[in-house]
């Protein structure tokens, strides 16, 4: 098969994309990709490191309001369709996939145009604005929230899949992420994490909430704070503590997250949906801290599902305090028939097999 695949921008747009790619290999054998990204997105950085042959074009967002930005926004969104022809015609693929972000915008509707098909994936509990223009084009959308499939009215084909970066942690040791954390094999793990740069938010409410916990009562806390805020949040945390206790483990970024992942017990996050996928595939309870400056306040919207199933405890940044968050981690790792609850709700909202119903609508696209 050849394939094309694009998403860019953010990680939570990127590797879902890596994750079908991954999918296709362990089932079809040897593939032809070609990734095409954007020239300013983290794609450009992150794709080349799997290994997958990138290309790329110049594409920005619109903005919310009326600018001459946007009139340069439209120039090019249609030299983004012409370079992506050119690439679509010399590549040749049997289906596009686009996972989300601006760039998605030119490549798969390029090639609608072209007469290949093309499938999108919509990680979100509300749509992008990107996957809703296209949405009319695809041959297909898929879903990574059940019911969502009403959202997309003009499509032609819309299935629920669950989001692919699900299926990538199901197979990761947690022997290996305790051994990675230095924490005794089987230990409670309540993992505090703001994103892959973390979040100046969630950080300070950890400062506050570390007094709170006192000496850890037999639970490690794995704090990643971020890469930007890891040497103020270490001293601060040392200054209210007189040191860091063998309980707390203050990290700056974990490389390896799936493996992490699979020994935690508990998770403080924001509700990217890339993120949730992931925790709901291993069924770990969480408390979700939704970032406010996202488009559409997304991230609230995807954490009210985990909310109303009972697999997460949401509480918003305007009400964030290291009191607050200590309540809520106590309410569920202080009581063990909570936490098994949560748990088994977040296991029941996970699509473990989401990489291979993607890719079982890909071979179906293709024998078109």
């Amino acid at each position: 098969m050849r394939i094309v695949l694009s998403g860019g921008g953010t990680g939570g747009h990127i590797y879902p994309a890596v994750a079908v790619a991954r999918q296709l290999e362990a089932e079809e054998g040897p593939v032809d990709f070609l990734y095409i990204g954007g020239t300013r997105g983290l794609e450009s950085k992150l794709v080349p490191q799997e290994n997958l042959p990138f290309k790329a074009i110049d594409i920005t967002g619109f903005r919310r309001k009326l600018s001459m930005d946007n009139v340069h926004t439209i120039l090019r969104f249609l030299r983004g369709v012409k370079a992506s022809k050119k690439m679509l015609r010399e590549f040749k693929p049997d289906v596009v996939i686009g996972t989300g972000g601006y760039v998605c915008g030119p490549v798969v509707y390029a090639a609608s145009r072209l007469g290949i098909p093309t499938l999108i994936h919509e990680q979100n509990a509300i749509p992008g604005l990107t996957n809703r223009f296209l949405s009319r084009y695809a041959d297909t959308v898929a879903v990574s929230f059940e019911g969502m499939e009403s959202a997309f009215p003009g499509c032609k084909n819309v299935i629920y899949t669950g989001n692919p970066r699900a299926t990538t942690v199901t197979t990761a040791s947690p022997q290996r992420g305790f051994a990675s954390l230095g924490i005794p094999e089987g230990s409670t793990v309540v993992l505090v994490v703001g994103g892959s740069r973390g979040a100046k938010a969630i950080n300070q409410a950890m400062i506050e909430m570390a007094p709170f916990v006192g000496k850890g009562n037999g639970v490690h806390y794995v704090y990643v704070t971020g890469e930007p805020y890891y040497e103020d949040t270490r001293k601060a945390l040392r200054q209210n503590l007189g040191g860091l206790p063998n309980w707390l483990h203050v990290l700056p970024y974990i490389h390896n997250m799936p493996e992490v992942l699979a020994c935690t017990s508990l998770i403080v996050n924001r509700a990217g949906a890339s993120f949730l996928a992931e925790i709901t595939a291993l069924g770990i309870p969480s408390v979700l801290i939704p970032s406010p400056n996202v488009t559409n306040n997304h991230q609230e919207a995807n954490a009210r599902q985990l909310e109303r199933e009972g697999a997460a405890v949401v509480l918003l940044e305007k009400d964030l305090t290291g009191q607050a968050l200590h309540q809520a981690v106590e309410l569920i790792i202080g009581d063990a028939a909570v936490q098994r609850k949560m748990s088994e709700a977040s296991l029941r909202l996970g699509k473990r097999d989401s990489a291979a119903l993607v890719v079982k609508e890909l071979r179906r696209l293709a024998a078109k």
